[in-house]
């Protein structure tokens, strides 16, 4: 029971549909902004109508608990920066409990299939799930198909399997690419028990607002976008577009033609 309740958390008019904000990259990449940036940007953010945003153990520390508001909070237990010798290298950084004493309303954990180290992400991510179990937190699974093994990161039929990774070991949502071509996610998200999310896609706003309807379209639960957030010269705008077109009700004349064209395929 209350593994549901931190569920419905996540989604804030709790209709199932998800805009999560990850603001992790700090340890992949660098700094998302300037110190003197930070508040701004999660005041943004919340005041766009994200449902939660995503952020390292330490991160929260700096987080206002006032700014963040009704915004939930999702604590990230992978890393792996740009500058090591395997870049898909993830490792746990920190706990579940750890995560609950801060304060997280769930967790997430990055695993990259394909990777010389999937061994190691997906023996992780069963461990956190366990845990997760134990604590009844909400688990969120960042999949995606990267490294040498993998051909084509965005095909349907491998899409398909990764999602399905996440919810064999124990995850409650999980993120992941948009297939290509878009309309095949539509199976994607037909092969899996869990919610299925899409990472931020193109550049411009405008692409990916076009980007959020097509994975909505498809029977997407949401998407997670950080990078176009964190980037915008205007978040609280981006994010409050992108949140109208998630919590938008279902277009069944799009799913209809959707559903058309991929039975002619």
């Amino acid at each position: 029971m209350r593994k549901a309740l931190r569920l419905r958390r996540l989604s804030s008019p709790q209709d199932d549909k998800y805009l999560f904000v990850p603001l992790d990259h700090s340890v992949s990449d660098g700094p998302v902004v300037p110190r003197d940036r930070w508040d701004d940007l999660i005041r943004a953010v919340v005041q766009g109508g994200a449902d939660a945003v995503i952020v390292h153990k330490g991160r929260v520390r700096t987080i206002d608990p006032a700014v963040l508001g009704g915004c939930a909070l999702i604590v990230h237990l992978s890393a792996g920066t740009v500058h090591m010798a395997d870049a898909n290298a993830k490792v746990l950084v920190g706990e579940v409990d750890e995560a609950l004493r801060l304060g997280a309303d769930a967790v997430s954990v990055h695993v990259n299939i394909g990777s010389d180290t999937e061994s190691r992400q997906l023996s992780d991510l069963g461990t956190v799930a366990a845990a997760c179990d134990s604590w009844n937190v909400p688990l969120v699974a960042m999949i995606y198909a990267r490294g040498p093994r993998v051909g084509n990161a965005q095909d349907p039929a491998v899409l398909a399997h990764v999602v399905n990774i996440a919810a064999d070991l124990g995850a409650d949502i999980v993120k992941t690419n948009l297939a290509a071509p878009a309309e095949e996610m539509a199976r994607v998200v037909a092969s899996c028990p869990i919610p299925v999310l899409v990472a931020g896609g193109p550049k411009s706003a405008h692409d990916l607002a076009d980007h959020a309807r097509t994975a909505m379209a498809t029977g997407c639960s949401g998407l997670a976008v950080g990078r176009r957030v964190f980037t915008s010269p205007t978040p609280m705008q981006l994010v409050a577009e992108l949140t109208s077109i998630v919590h938008a009700p279902t277009d069944e004349s799009l799913i209809r033609a959707l559903t058309a064209t991929l039975e002619n395929r």
